[in-house]
């Protein structure tokens, strides 16, 4: 029997560049836009704000966009401050890159296994899961699959080590993307 696993967002995760005001690491994105217009050039920017010190910043979204080649449903979205534009965008790798920014997912994403906690050790021999992430969210598979097995990671690594536990993905480091895995007890 094939279970079903979703890596789901809770929140919008933490914004890594160190602030000029107080020299913390983080800020936090709370999905508020700034649209600024000059003459037919627009101008967009994702406010973060600061964990420390509260201190604003403007991570560049649009910069010197002609305001016609910008899609009206993206303007909208900006103008009615849409989270989940927030969160499409903090996604976005060329964003990150030319913000200079990382993105800190701890704390703000949950494993949703579709049933019960832990599937039952004595009745079932053999389990294979599919783990679908609904973001690019990158999270340890051993994490991961000890948290919806109730296994130690210890645990994990041992039965990777054995052979108990397979995949066609690598199991170490970090995934962001779909995998399936078979575990054999």
């Amino acid at each position: 029997m094939l279970n079903n696993w979703v890596v789901m967002p809770t929140c919008l995760p933490l914004v890594l560049r160190r602030c000029h005001t107080c020299a913390s690491e983080s800020f936090r994105a709370n999905g508020k836009f700034r649209v600024n217009a000059n003459h037919k050039l627009l101008d967009a920017w994702l406010l973060a704000l600061c964990t420390a010190c509260g201190e604003t910043t403007k991570l560049t979204v649009l910069e010197r966009t002609h305001v016609r080649s910008v899609r009206p449903e993206l303007l909208d979205r900006m103008h009615d401050n849409d989270p989940g534009l927030a969160a499409e965008l903090l996604q976005d790798p060329v964003l990150r890159r030319r913000n200079r920014i990382a993105l800190d997912w701890d704390n703000a994403w949950r494993l949703d296994t579709g049933g019960p906690d832990h599937p039952d050790r004595e009745v079932v021999d053999v389990i294979d899961v599919s783990v679908r992430f609904a973001a690019r969210i990158p999270v340890r598979p051993a994490r991961l699959i000890a948290e919806g097995c109730g296994l130690s990671r210890a645990e994990v690594g041992r039965l990777i080590a054995e052979g108990k536990l397979v995949s066609a993905s690598r199991l170490t480091g970090r995934l962001s993307g779909d995998f399936t895995f078979l575990l054999k007890r």
